[in-house]
Order: structure tokens, then C-alpha cells, then sequence
């Protein structure tokens, strides 16, 4: 049984015609990432459509209840209100994690599996971090930081502040491939396990059963239920939090 861990596959490029930046590739962590985009726009269009005021139904609870674990999220670790400007960015950014991961469940590859997606919203997280510094202390306040407790400290405190956002994303990246790889390679095992075991039954019958990878059912789904399920929903509440306290910490100066 073959098994590849050689990355997202690529379906097609558009050219650009431009050396700079050379041809746009389309890949299956581009295509999976827009579904799960479409996965979540539509479960919020039909989870806040017919709202009311009184008498409100399943659905609405169910959307008050995701949009208060939002709210006390965010409130419970910053200590007030004050940003709860972070809200829909925190809410969205778990859910795009959760729905990323826990996709692969149906068979296709998670988005996250790919550290050019945990790159990119580490970017955008680390660029939250420094527009809140700025603005608690100014730019000169900011450029000084680097140069405290004394001067000769400015290229480690340089190196502390760009490993922010390289360490966010190789943690989540990390923790979600090794999941992906540690279940390709038991289910792989096992179904040359179960070749080679009932390749051992002489005539039709053995070569019929060796070609089913009977032995691999089972254990692969418990795998899955810890990697997928447990491992997935924790490494997406982690970057979460991880990424209220910076913001929180960056603003309070």
C-alpha cells in the first residue's frame, strides 16, 4: 500500500506573466481552504436567519450560545470589555481552525496541514500584535523597546519579537501534520499487515482477502477520534488563546 505525505497536490497554475511573482498556484489547500469558507459562511447565514426578539427558536439559541462563548472568551482573559473589538476576529479565526481540522474527517486534506496557512494567520495576528504596541506607545516607544534593558540587547529582543509569530504557526502546523502522517502510516501498516497476513490462505479465497485492508478498520478511527476530533478542536482553542493574550498583553503596553 503506497502512502504519500509529499503535500497538498496542485490542480493548476495561472500564469501571470510577471517574473516577480511567477506563476498563481492553485493547490488542494487553496480549494479546501475556500470550502471551509463556504462551509462556515453558510452555517452562519442558516443559523442567524428569521431572528427574533422573543420566542426564539433552536437555531437562534444555538447561534446566541457560539456568539456568547465568543464574548466570554475574550472577556474571561482580557478582564472587561475593553477589547471586545477582537470578538468576530477571535470568532472567526476558531472557527476556520476547528472547521480546517476536523474537515479531514470526511476524507479530504486539512488546510492546516500546510504551514503556509498557520503562516499566514500568524502574520496576521503578529501585525495586530505591533499596530496595538504602537498605538499604546507611540513608534519611538515602540522602536525603544527593543533597545531595553540595555542597548546591546536590540538583536535578541529583535529575534524574541519575530519568533512570535514563527512559533504560533509551527505549533499548530506541527501538531496537525504529525496527526495526518501518524494515521496514514497505521493505516498503511495495517493494510500490508492484513496482505500479508491473509495472502497467507492458499487459492481465490486468499487472494480476495488480501486485497481488503480488513485488519485496518478499527484502529484508525480510534486514532482519528483523538488527532481529528480531541487533538484538532484543543490546537485551535490554543492558537486562539494564544493569540487574545498577545493582542491583550501588546495593548497594555
Amino acid at each position: 500500500m503506497n502512502f504519500d505525505i509529499s503535500g497538498a497536490k496542485i490542480f493548476f497554475r495561472i500564469p501571470t506573466h510577471l517574473p516577480i511573482l511567477g506563476d498563481i498556484v492553485v493547490s488542494e489547500t487553496v480549494v479546501i481552504s475556500w470550502l471551509v469558507m463556504l462551509i462556515i459562511t453558510g452555517l452562519c447565514i442558516f443559523l442567524t436567519r428569521g431572528l427574533k426578539v422573543e420566542h426564539i427558536g433552536k437555531r437562534q439559541a444555538l447561534a446566541e450560545l457560539i456568539v456568547e462563548s465568543a464574548e466570554n472568551l475574550v472577556r474571561n482573559n482580557t478582564g472587561g470589555t475593553k477589547f471586545d473589538y477582537l470578538i468576530p476576529f477571535v470568532g472567526a479565526l476558531f472557527a476556520t481552525s476547528v472547521v480546517s481540522n476536523l474537515i479531514s474527517l470526511v476524507g479530504l486534506r486539512s488546510p492546516t496541514a500546510d504551514l503556509s496557512v498557520e503562516a499566514a494567520w500568524a502574520l496576521t495576528v503578529f501585525t495586530m500584535i505591533t499596530a496595538n504596541k504602537i498605538k499604546a506607545g507611540g513608534l519611538l516607544g515602540y522602536l525603544k523597546g527593543f533597545t531595553t534593558p540595555i542597548p546591546v540587547m536590540t538583536p535578541f529582543n529583535i529575534l524574541s519579537e519575530s519568533a512570535t509569530p514563527i512559533s504560533m504557526a509551527c505549533r499548530h502546523f506541527g501538531n496537525v501534520l504529525s496527526g495526518v502522517v501518524i494515521n496514514g502510516l497505521i493505516y498503511a501498516a495495517l493494510g500490508v499487515a492484513s496482505a500479508a497476513l491473509f495472502g497467507l490462505i492458499p487459492g481465490a479465497v486468499g487472494d480476495f482477502l488480501s486485497g481488503i485492508p480488513i485488519l485496518a478498520v478499527g484502529l484508525p478511527a480510534i486514532m482519528s477520534f483523538y488527532f481529528d476530533w480531541f487533538s484538532g478542536i484543543m490546537q485551535a482553542f490554543i492558537f486562539t488563546m494564544l493569540t487574545i493574550m498577545y493582542i491583550a498583553n501588546a495593548a497594555e503596553g
